[in-house]
C-alpha cells in the first residue's frame, strides 16, 4: 500500500483551540454556550468533539463564538462534546485521543444512557442529553483519519437527505443505516423518527453529520465553518448578506446522493483491505476483492460499488467500510 498522510503528519497543521476559554457559556453546562434571539424560530444545536481528536469542528465553534453571531430567529446552541478526550490531544497520537473509555458517538439509545454504564463518554452523554432533546436541527461535525473528500451522512431520513442537498455543499451526500456497535447522535430520539411517523403537517428534528475532511488538515477547518454557516443562513439565522460576507472559498460542483447497501462490520481484529482505498473509491464490478476479514474475503455486491470510510485499523465489532452506489446526481 502507498503512504496515505500519517495521521500525526496530519494533525500538526490545526492544534484544538483554548478550550478553557470556551468553558463557561452561559447554559450551566461546561462547554455549551448560547445565543437567543427572543423571536420565534428553530433550536438549532452545532456539536463538535464527538470525538477529541476531531479538532476542525471545534475551531469552526471557536470562531463562531468570537464572533458574537446573535442569531435573527430562534436559537443557536453550540456544544464542544468529548472536552476530556480532546484535553488528551497529543500531535504525535492523535488517534489516542478519539475517546477517554467509550466513543462518544455510539452511545445513542435510551437502553445505553439509562443503563448502569459510568465511563467518562456516558456521563458526558447524560449530560447533555437535555440539549440534543430540545433541538429542531442538529450538526454533528467530524473528521476522517484518511484524505477523502468531505461528504454528509443523513442516516436513513428522507428529512436529512433533503437538508443535505437544500445546503448545497458538501458534493457526497451518504444515506446509510449507521454501525451494528452502536447508535449515532445524529440517530438518537426525535431525530432518528421514520420519515412516515412524523405528524402530518409538522417537521420533525433533522440530524446531519459533516464528515469535513482528513484530520488536522486546514481544509477541514474551513468546511466545518461553511457548513455551520451553511445551516445558520438556511434556517434563517444569519442574513444572506451575513452568509456571504463570512462564507470560506470552497470548491463546490453537482451533488451525489450515495445510497448504503451494505456496511461490513468486522468479525474479529484481523481485518485486512485487498488495496489502498481512501473513502469514495469506486470499485467497477460486482464480486472484487477488497479485503480479508479473518482471512476470508470481502467481495463488492454491486457494480460500480463506492467505498464509503474504510477504517485505517479495524477491530471486532467496528464498522469496516460502508458499500453504496450513487442513486442520484442534483
Amino acid at each position: 500500500m502507498r503512504d496515505l498522510v500519517p495521521p500525526h503528519e496530519a494533525s500538526r497543521a490545526l492544534s484544538p483551540p483554548d478550550l478553557a476559554s470556551l468553558r463557561v457559556g452561559g447554559v450551566g453546562i461546561d462547554y455549551v454556550t448560547r445565543f437567543e434571539s427572543g423571536v420565534a424560530g428553530p433550536d438549532v444545536v452545532i456539536n463538535a468533539l464527538c470525538h477529541g481528536n476531531e479538532i476542525c469542528g471545534a475551531i469552526a465553534v471557536e470562531r463562531l463564538i468570537r464572533l458574537g453571531l446573535k442569531p435573527r430567529r430562534g436559537r443557536l446552541t453550540l456544544v464542544l462534546a468529548n472536552v476530556a478526550a480532546c484535553l488528551r490531544f497529543d500531535p504525535q497520537r492523535p488517534l489516542a485521543s478519539r475517546y477517554v473509555e467509550q466513543d462518544f458517538n455510539r452511545l445513542w439509545s435510551e437502553a445505553v444512557l439509562d443503563g448502569c454504564g459510568t465511563s467518562v463518554e456516558l456521563r458526558r452523554a447524560r449530560e447533555l442529553r437535555p440539549i440534543y432533546r430540545q433541538a429542531d436541527v442538529l450538526l454533528d461535525l467530524h473528521s476522517m483519519t484518511n484524505p477523502c473528500e468531505a461528504l454528509a451522512l443523513c442516516g436513513d431520513t428522507g428529512r436529512a437527505r433533503a437538508l443535505a442537498l437544500a445546503l448545497g455543499f458538501p458534493r457526497w451526500v451518504v444515506s446509510d443505516p449507521g454501525h451494528a456497535a452502536g447508535r449515532r447522535l445524529i440517530e438518537y430520539g426525535a431525530f432518528g423518527i421514520p420519515d412516515h411517523e412524523t405528524p402530518a403537517g409538522a417537521g420533525a428534528p433533522v440530524a446531519l453529520l459533516v464528515e469535513c475532511g482528513q484530520h488536522g488538515q486546514p481544509a477541514a477547518a474551513d468546511v466545518a465553518f461553511a457548513m455551520c454557516l451553511r445551516v445558520l443562513g438556511h434556517f434563517g439565522l444569519i442574513a444572506s448578506s451575513t452568509l456571504a460576507r463570512l462564507l470560506p472559498p470552497l470548491a463546490s460542483g453537482p451533488q451525489r446522493v450515495v445510497d448504503v447497501t451494505d456496511v461490513v462490520t468486522a468479525s474479529g481484529d484481523n481485518f485486512v483491505f485487498a488495496a489502498d482505498y481512501a473513502g469514495l473509491d469506486v470499485v467497477p464490478r460486482a464480486g472484487t476483492i477488497i479485503g480479508y476479514d479473518q482471512g476470508w474475503p470481502v467481495r463488492t455486491p454491486h457494480d460500480d460499488c463506492i467505498l464509503i470510510m474504510p477504517a485505517r485499523r479495524v477491530r471486532r465489532g467496528q464498522t469496516a467500510v460502508r458499500l453504496g452506489r450513487i442513486v442520484a446526481c442534483a
